[in-house]
C-alpha cells in the first residue's frame, strides 16, 4: 500500500512538472510583463523580434555620441579657441559626467519609472541638447563668432553650447543604463535558449555600437570637418528624431520590468537585522534561515546561502518573536527578518565594489582615445592620397573596426569552441574576460608611450625652435597611421573588457538592479575621465617645476610619451591586484525555479550563474 501510495505521488509530480514545463514553455515567468501588464506569451514578445529595435536605437545615439564626443577636442581648439589642457579637461568633465549620470537615471528606472518610460524621458532630453546644438550652429546671435574669422568665441556661444552638451548629458544618463538592460530583458534567464541568447546579445550590441562609432568617427565628423558642425548636428537631431519613433512602433512586442521601489532600502534592513541579531549564533544548518521556499512564478528567483561575509547570515535568523509572528500569521518585519535571497543580493553588490574598483585605472586609457590621441593625429600626415585627406578624428576607425572583428569572432568561433573544451556555458568566465582586454589595454599604452616618442623626434627636427621659442605644430611627414597599432589594441581590449564589463554588471547584481548594474559599467569610464583630468593636473603640477611639462600648450612642447608610460605601469600594477580579487571571486548563484516548484517542499538544486 504504501509503495502505491508513493508511486501516485511520484506520478502526480511528475505530471506537474510535465504541465509547469509546457507553461514554461508557453508564458514567461521571469516577473516580466507585456505592454498590457499581463504574463507575456513567448511567442510574440520579447528575443531578438524586440531586442533589434533596442539595438538599432543604439547605433543610432552611439553614432551621434561619437559623432560629436570624438571631435569635441578639435571643436574646442579650433572654433572656441581654448588651449589643448583646457580643452582635455573640458572634453573629460563632459565625459565624465555623461558617464556618472547613468547612475541617477538606472536608480530612477529600477526604483520608480520602469526602463520604457525612462528611456522616453530621456529621448526627448537628448532631442533637446541637440536642438539647441544645431541653433546655436545657425541662429546668428549664437553662433561661435560674428565675422569669418575671429580669435575668441562669444560667451553666449560658449553657453549654448555647453548646456546643450550637458542636456545630452542628461539624456544618456537615462539611455545608457536602461536601453541595454531593456534589450537583455528582453531574454529569459530560465529558458536554455533565450540564456544562450542573452549572451550574444551583449556581443550584438557592442557589434552595432561599434558600427555606430564607426560612422561617426568617419561620415559624421568628415561633415563637421568639411561642410560645417551645423549641417552635422542637423543630421543628428533629425536621425535621433526617426528613432524615438522607430522605438515607440516595437512597444506591442516588449516584455516590460515593473519597478520595485527603491533599490537602497532592501539593503539597509539586512544591515539594520543583522545588526538587530548580532549576538544570536548563526545555525549550522542553512535550511534553518528564513527563505521563501515556494514564491509564485512571476515573484522572482532565489539565491543560494553562501558562508561569505557570514555576519549578514544573521539577518535571517528566526528567533522567538519571528516565530511568534508566523503563528499569528503576520506579515514578517523586514527590518528585523531578511530572507537568505535578500543577504545574498546585498553580497553580491557588495562583491561588485572591488571589482569596480579595480576597473577605475583601465578607464583612465580608455579616455585618452578621444583627447591626446585625436591631437597627436591633428599634427600628422592626414593624406591617404595626394588628393583626399581625413579629419584627425577618422584614424579612431582603427579601434572600432578591430573591436567589431573581435566582437564577430569571439561570438562566432571563439565561444561555440570553448563550449565544447571547458563545458563552460559562455565559453570563458567573465572576470576572465575582463583580464584579458586589460592586459590588451596595457600593451596599447606602451605602443602609444613608443610612438608619440618617434613622432617628437620629428616634430623636433621638422619644427626647430625660433628665437629660443618652439613654434607651434604643424603637420608633420610622419603619417597618422602610424598611431592605427594603439588604436587596434584599444579595439581589441575593448572587445573583451567593454563587453565583459557590461555582461557582469548586468547579472552579478541584484536582478532588481539592472538598470544601475549597467550605470555602474557607465560609471566605470565615467570615473576614468575625472581621474584622467585629476591625473593631468597632478602631472602637470610635478613635472611643471622642472619647466618641462608632460603636458604644455601644445603637443611639440609637451611630453606625453612619459605620460603614457605612466598609464601604462599603473595599469600594469592595477591588473595584479585584479586578478587577485578576481581569484577569489564567487559568482552568483541561482535556485532552480524548475527543481523547487515541483511541491515536496525542498529548496531545490543550486544552479551557479554560468560566468
Amino acid at each position: 500500500m504504501d509503495e502505491q501510495q508513493v508511486k501516485k505521488k511520484k506520478g502526480r509530480i511528475n505530471e506537474g512538472a510535465d504541465q509547469i514545463d509546457d507553461d514554461d514553455q508557453k508564458w514567461v515567468f521571469d516577473t516580466s510583463v507585456d505592454y498590457k501588464g499581463k504574463v507575456p506569451f513567448r511567442a510574440s514578445t520579447g528575443v531578438w523580434r524586440a531586442s533589434v529595435f533596442v539595438t538599432a536605437v543604439e547605433f543610432i545615439e552611439r553614432l551621434t555620441y561619437f559623432g560629436l564626443a570624438t571631435n569635441l577636442i578639435q571643436y574646442l581648439t579650433k572654433i572656441i579657441h581654448q588651449d589643448l589642457e583646457t580643452a582635455a579637461k573640458n572634453v573629460n568633465y563632459w565625459a565624465g559626467v555623461t558617464a556618472v549620470m547613468p547612475l541617477v537615471g538606472g536608480f530612477l528606472a529600477d526604483a520608480y519609472t520602469g526602463r520604457f518610460t525612462m528611456i522616453l524621458f530621456s529621448f526627448i532630453v537628448y532631442l533637446m541638447g541637440l536642438s539647441l546644438l544645431t541653433m546655436s550652429q545657425f541662429i546668428p546671435s549664437l553662433k561661435p563668432c560674428s565675422t569669418i574669422l575671429c580669435n575668441q568665441s562669444s560667451k553666449t556661444h560658449k553657453v549654448v553650447f555647453f548646456l546643450a552638451l550637458y542636456l545630452i548629458s542628461i539624456g544618456i544618463g537615462g539611455l545608457k543604463p536602461c536601453l541595454q538592460s531593456f534589450g537583455a530583458d528582453q531574454f529569459d534567464d530560465d529558458h536554455p535558449e533565450e540564456r544562450k541568447n542573452k549572451m550574444s546579445f551583449f556581443n550584438w550590441w557592442n557589434f552595432a555600437l561599434c558600427c555606430g562609432l564607426f560612422l561617426g568617427v568617419t561620415l559624421v565628423v568628415y561633415i563637421q570637418d568639411t561642410v560645417s558642425w551645423g549641417v552635422a548636428t542637423l543630421i543628428l537631431t533629425i536621425s535621433m528624431a526617426i528613432t524615438v519613433v522607430t522605438f515607440y512602433m516595437g512597444r506591442f512586442c516588449y516584455r516590460y520590468r515593473v519597478p520595485e521601489g527603491s533599490t537602497f532600502t532592501p539593503i539597509i534592513q539586512v544591515f539594520v537585522a543583522a545588526m538587530r541579531k548580532r549576538n544570536l549564533p548563526c545555525p549550522s544548518d542553512p535550511a534553518l534561515l528564513y527563505e521563501i521556499l515556494k514564491p509564485e512564478k512571476n515573484q522572482g528567483r532565489l539565491l543560494c546561502h553562501t558562508n561569505r561575509i557570514g555576519f549578514l547570515n544573521k539577518a535571517a535568523i528566526v528567533d522567538e518573536k519571528d516565530k511568534n509572528t508566523s503563528v499569528s500569521n503576520q506579515k514578517h518585519n523586514p527590518w528585523r527578518l531578511a530572507t537568505v535571497t535578500k543577504i545574498e543580493e546585498v553580497k553580491l553588490v557588495l562583491n561588485t565594489i572591488p571589482i569596480w574598483l579595480t576597473t577605475l585605472t583601465f578607464g583612465i586609457g580608455v579616455v585618452q582615445p578621444s583627447t591626446f590621441f585625436v591631437k597627436q593625429a591633428a599634427t600628422m600626415d592626414l593624406k591617404i592620397t595626394n588628393s583626399f585627406t581625413i579629419p584627425p578624428a577618422t584614424i579612431s576607425t582603427a579601434g572600432a573596426i578591430t573591436m567589431i572583428i573581435t566582437i564577430v569572432v569571439y561570438d562566432r568561433i571563439l565561444i561555440p569552441f570553448l563550449r565544447k573544451s571547458t563545458g563552460n556555458e559562455r565559453g570563458i568566465n567573465i572576470l576572465r574576460r575582463i583580464g584579458i582586454g586589460m592586459f590588451f589595454a596595457i600593451l596599447a599604452m606602451l605602443v602609444a608611450a613608443l610612438v608619440e616618442k618617434k613622432r617628437l623626434g620629428i616634430a623636433r627636427n621638422e619644427i626647430p625652435p625660433i628665437g629660443g621659442i618652439k613654434t607651434k605644430p604643424s603637420f608633420l611627414s610622419m603619417s597618422v597611421f602610424w598611431l592605427a597599432p594603439q588604436f587596434m589594441l584599444l579595439g581589441f581590449s575593448d572587445g573583451f573588457t567593454l563587453v565583459g564589463l557590461q555582461e557582469y554588471f548586468y547579472d552579478q547584481v541584484p536582478d532588481s538592479m539592472r538598470s544601475l548594474g549597467i550605470a555602474f559599467y557607465s560609471s566605470v569610464i565615467g570615473v576614468g575621465s575625472f581621474l584622467s583630468s585629476f591625473l593631468i593636473t597632478v602631472v602637470n603640477r610635478i613635472t611643471g617645476k622642472n619647466g618641462e611639462s608632460w603636458i604644455g600648450k601644445d603637443l611639440t612642447t609637451s611630453r606625453l610619451d612619459n605620460f603614457y608610460w605612466l598609464l601604462a605601469v599603473m595599469n600594469g600594477l592595477n591588473l595584479c591586484v585584479y586578478v587577485l580579487i578576481a581569484k577569489r571571486y564567487s559568482y552568483k548563484r541561482v535556485v532552480d525555479r524548475k527543481e523547487r516548484v515541483v511541491g515536496d517542499g525542498s529548496v531545490g538544486k543550486a544552479v551557479e550563474s554560468i560566468a
